[in-house]
């Protein structure tokens, strides 16, 4: 048993030993232990979180480290946030901003009392549109500079930086699948004035060209949006002279006759011959800082660059 209990105490120990030790507070907001912001940026920061504590009471700090040394990120922030205790106890008004700098990581992980107004979309934003692009550029100051300046927003509802790659990515998505359902329209339009002859045919093809030529210059990018205009133009005539030269093509068009598509060279066209579907480290050394017993449960986001 003696024997056991020791063993059981060695497995214990090495969990323990194994996890990436987290630095003490030492009374200050911003700590660089990766040794990456300058001195005067971390002056600036931690004056500037001083003075939102005071007009807000939340507690915003900051963590660089070299690595994580293999411990997932979300585990180390979580373990960071809640031996600082950032956020007053009533309120669980922290936020910690973890940048693990050779594993190219960042996390903004949130108290229990912020989620609401710093969710973990806006963190993700945060993270994508202020930190990962200045952090590419190894420009670490700016990168954390823009994100404490955009949390501070966040919180206070005033950040409402626009997500560019969502937004590219959704615009073209809603072209193509509204460029797709007009085409499908047209193309019923298109498709039965092949067949049907005499003069409506022509009607139908002389109509339809300013749709095939205006429409894709908003759903292709680039130089692409004249091909499905040329395309239309040059096609449809030579397409409906085939047609008009096979056997097969000349059998739909007697039916487009005799359901009254078309009446020969005199007769006139009627619309029910066809119909449509719809489509539907270091700090500055100023005043002593101190965590004020905030919880935190794991809200906020993760991001790398």
């Amino acid at each position: 048993m003696m024997r056991l209990t020791f063993i059981l105490f060695l497995l214990v120990s090495g969990l323990t030993w194994a996890q990436k030790p987290v630095p003490e507070l030492w009374g200050t907001r911003v700590h660089d232990d990766a040794h990456v912001l300058k001195p005067e940026t971390i002056e600036a920061l931690e004056a500037q979180l001083k003075a939102y504590e005071d007009s807000t009471s939340n507690q915003v700090a900051i963590l660089t480290i070299s690595s994580l040394d293999g411990e997932p990120i979300e585990e180390y922030s979580i373990r960071v946030a809640e031996k600082w205790k950032l956020g007053r106890e009533d309120k669980d008004n922290g936020v910690l901003l973890l940048i693990a700098v050779d594993d190219h990581k960042m996390r903004i992980e949130v108290g229990h009392g912020l989620e609401g107004v710093l969710t973990d979309a806006l963190c993700s934003r945060i993270i994508r549109n202020e930190m990962a692009p200045a952090f590419r550029r190894a420009d670490f100051d700016g990168g954390v500079m823009a994100a404490i300046e955009a949390i501070t927003k966040a919180i206070g509802g005033e950040y409402t930086a626009t997500d560019t790659n969502e937004i590219a990515e959704l615009s073209t998505t809603a072209r193509i699948l509204i460029g797709l359902g007009i085409y499908a329209f047209l193309g019923i339009f298109a498709f039965f004035g092949l067949f049907i002859k005499g003069g409506w045919g022509w009607f139908m093809y002389l109509f339809l060209t300013p749709f095939f030529s205006i429409f894709p210059a908003f759903v292709f990018p680039g130089h692409l949006w004249y091909v499905p205009g040329v395309s239309y133009l040059v096609g449809f005539p030579i397409i409906k002279w085939l047609v008009n030269q096979t056997s097969w093509g000349k059998k739909i068009a007697k039916k487009f006759e005799e359901g009254g598509g078309s009446g020969g060279s005199g007769g006139g066209w009627s619309s029910g011959g066809w119909s449509s579907g719809s489509s539907g480290g270091w700090s500055s050394g100023g005043s002593s800082f101190s965590g004020g017993g905030g919880s935190f449960g794991g809200g906020g986001s993760s991001g790398s660059w």
